[in-house]
């Protein structure tokens, strides 16, 4: 120990230099995270792991061998290493339970032993040729003895890469039954831990019995120390670990054998739920196996620490996976006593799924009842809803954590709730025909008719900030056009949000679908929602462009449908009328600052500087306390000019924007499609053609000739409710409204064709006669 200790104080210093005083990574890091909580009860959510300060991870036999099962999985173990070595230059509190020292040491003893027979039978033969050699059955202690100083020797110098000191601790089944010994142990960890060095521990194999059947893991203080799933756990819970993080070759705990059709990972476990979980067979190293596992895990649980049980092998999330279950995040399988009070969003997503084909069968009038009975609604409990938005402003503004433009978007009025039912009346009214609406028909032949029809899309997943009246807008035209829905709000609107969710399912009931859509209230994190690519079908994120950025990022099994940001462009042409131009200006910019289709960017000919419309465009924007900024061409021009831009690409969502020169409108094309978002673009002119030309070749979403920018909208267009506006180039763009939500699907009827039928020595032709649509629906 004193050697090593030694060891230590040669290691580079871990202080950093701050203003000629000395600041140690352990102190300032100690306001990454909570401080450490009483111990004895495990932490309840995920999202409380972020406190864990004092963690134990355990690598089984498969996570640190390599496949052959001799010798160790280097890489994978290097960026294991780097994982705790970050978590504890963060002040955490790391121990790690390792094994590998087995198949290290058979690893060694082959080579020597491969060494030693081949000069043997070199100097029997006296002509250097080697005959076949067979190696002997190495035993399993004998190679622990040969490996453990590798192993040992091998940490210390990964760790030492990041300036963190080592040491090992080899146990056995009596160093925790022997009360002076357990202290010793307790003590000597306690004080590595203190010292910041990481303990790595390990049973010891060169001397321990062979594993034998016995009636351990009943109690909080009983338990054998036959394995490292044992080991582990009870060193948890001696240690009072925060958390046990056990990582295997298998994802997680899954309700039958891992690999089978049916099988399904075990988000979070509870005690007792044992019954519910089939095991498969062990790992293909090791003496545990999962069902040692899950009563090691149980047992340290009940100990008051938390666990998960996660894969340590899988190359896609080896070098991270340790980092993310400390985040959070969810990775593995969590162990926790509290059962939440309703459905995990994964029985949501499959509960709305079926209830969503039941809606989607439904007749479109029935779908359209239901529809008005929310719009009903929206007028009738006006009173209940406003009460409810009044407590979430008060509590936004209190907070102090929002920006006004946030604020802003939350706040729901008597106006904006009579919109919404206006519009919704509309949607119901338009939508009749929406699901099974026969797009073509074709007679590919004699007796062989093809048609294409609209159909849902599947299960939605809308994330939305602030806005609470975007629930019932995309509640019904996810009712309109079949779709299961899934919502995600901001805790900011979390009670305008449950009520509004209360009133659609009430309106749901009346035809018995009220399964179709779930408010998820549970703290699931919007990454952990965009991994459920076999539960939804399209997200669509409804909030600021950081977090449809951050969604864009994370789905990538999924669609997403939407925009990152909306800079918004109006062109203030050389053939402009003074009054459009100040008009269009105002309400571009003014009317909703904080909406996505409001104006960022002025961009004015040349020509007009220092004219008449010039003047009064400044006056009319100084006079609604508007902050301008100048583009690098609009300051040149000015002596005195207000602050330059910092970036022409700046969605302010605020009383701000940019004022740019342009030499005409094909440079204001340019810059558009420079600078824009494709979302929407704004000319004023009187000269068509100019105006043409514009409209052609503008390149957004929505693209405006003498009108505000703050027409781009769902309910502005007719389409009774938009669920976003989308900026792509595919499937749908611009306000997304009914049509956007679905997808088609072919349909052929025939009498017994087959392909062969129409071959080239085949007795058919095909026709492909288009057959004209009648207005109606499929159903």
């Amino acid at each position: 120990m004193f050697a090593r200790l030694a060891l230590c104080s040669r290691l580079p210093s871990r202080n950093w230099q701050s203003n000629g005083s000395s600041v140690s990574i352990r102190a300032f890091s100690h306001a990454k995270f909570s401080p450490p909580r009483p111990h004895g009860k495990p932490f309840a959510h995920r999202s409380e792991l972020k406190q864990a300060k004092r963690i134990v991870v355990k690598l089984g036999s498969a996570v640190v061998t390599r496949g052959d099962e001799c010798g160790l999985a280097l890489g994978r173990l290097a960026s294991i290493v780097e994982q705790v070595a970050v978590l504890q230059n963060q002040g955490r509190e790391m121990m790690i339970v390792t094994s590998g020292a087995v198949a290290f040491g058979r690893q060694r003893l082959r080579h020597e032993i491969l060494l030693s027979q081949s000069v043997r039978q070199a100097l029997h033969s006296g002509q250097n040729q080697l005959k076949e050699m067979s190696l002997p059955v190495l035993e399993a202690r004998a190679c622990a003895a040969a490996g453990q100083s590798g192993l040992m020797a091998l940490y210390e110098a990964m760790f030492t890469q990041y300036s963190i000191c080592t040491a090992q601790i080899l146990v056995t089944n009596l160093d925790f039954h022997d009360d002076q010994k357990r202290r010793n142990l307790d003590s000597t960890l306690y004080e590595l831990l203190r010292m910041n060095i990481v303990p790595i521990i390990n049973t010891n194999d060169a001397v321990v019995p062979p594993p034998v059947p016995n009636s351990d893991l009943q109690g909080v203080n009983v338990i054998s120390i036959k394995d490292n799933d044992s080991l582990a756990a009870r060193l948890a819970v001696e240690m009072k670990a925060d958390l046990l993080i056990a990582l295997s070759d298998v994802q997680g705990l899954y309700d039958s054998p891992p690999g089978t059709d049916d099988a399904k990972l075990i988000d979070i476990f509870y005690p007792g739920d044992q019954q519910l979980i089939t095991y498969g067979s062990k790992s293909r190293v090791g003496i545990g196996g999962m069902e040692a596992k899950v009563k090691a895990a149980l047992w340290a649980l009940q100990g008051g620490t938390s666990v998960i049980i996660a894969n340590g092998t899988d190359p896609k999330v080896t070098g991270h996976v340790i980092t993310d279950i400390v985040e959070g995040k969810k990775v593995g399988t969590f162990f926790s006593e509290v059962k939440p009070a309703g459905p995990t969003v994964e029985q949501q997503a499959e509960m709305a799924r079926h209830a969503g084909r039941t809606m989607a069968s439904l007749l479109p009038e029935q779908r359209g009842e239901i529809i008005y009975a929310l719009a009903e609604l929206l007028t009738e409990k006006k009173d209940e809803i406003l009460s409810a938005n009044k407590k979430d402003m008060e509590m936004a503004v209190a907070s102090g954590r929002f920006s006004q433009a946030l604020i802003d978007r939350l706040s729901l009025s008597t106006v904006k709730l009579n919109s919404l039912a206006i519009g919704l009346r509309q949607l119901a009214h338009s939508s009749r025909d929406s699901v099974g609406r026969v797009l073509r028909r074709t007679r590919v032949a004699n007796n062989l008719e093809l048609e294409q029809i609209t159909v849902p899309i599947g299960v939605l997943l809308v994330i939305f900030e602030s806005r609470p009246d975007c629930l019932p807008q995309v509640s019904a035209l996810a009712i309109a056009s079949g779709n299961a829905l899934l919502l995600k709000g901001g805790k900011e609107a979390a009670r305008t949000n449950k009520i509004l969710h209360q009133l659609t399912q009430e309106a749901l009931s009346i035809h018995g679908v009220t399964d179709a859509i779930h408010l998820v209230s549970t703290r699931e994190e919007v990454e952990d929602l965009c991994r459920l690519e076999k539960l939804i079908d399209l997200i669509v994120p409804r909030g600021s462009s950081q977090l449809v950025r951050e969604i864009q990022r994370a789905a990538k099994g999924i669609p997403v449908l939407g925009h990152s940001e909306g800079i918004c462009h109006v062109y203030i042409d050389s053939d402009a009328s003074i009054d459009k131009a100040i008009d269009i200006v105002r309400d571009s910019k003014c009317d909703y600052p904080a909406a996505c289709n409001a104006m960022e960017t002025i961009l004015i000919h040349r020509d007009l500087l220092r004219t008449p419309i010039f003047d009064q465009i400044i006056d009319m924007l100084r006079a609604e306390h508007v902050k301008i900024h100048a583009g690098p061409q609009f300051a040149s021009y000015l002596t005195f000019s207000p602050s330059e831009v910092k970036s022409l690409r700046t969605e302010y969502g605020d009383l701000e924007c940019c004022i740019e020169v342009v030499d005409g409108m094909q440079e204001a094309v340019d810059h558009i499609h420079k600078y824009g978002s494709s979302h929407t673009d704004v000319i004023v002119t009187e000269n068509e053609e100019t105006a043409q030309q514009f409209l052609q070749q503008v390149d957004s979403a929505c693209v405006f000739w003498n009108a505000s920018s703050r027409f781009a909208d769902g309910y502005r267009f007719g389409l009774g409710a938009e669920v976003g506006i989308s900026t792509a180039r595919i499937h749908a763009r611009g306000p997304v409204g009914l049509e956007g939500l679905l997808t088609t699907k072919w349909i052929l009827r025939g009498e017994g064709h087959t392909a062969a039928d129409f071959s080239e020595h085949g007795s058919m032709k095909y026709l492909h006669e288009n057959i004209p649509v009648h207005q109606g629906s499929f159903n």
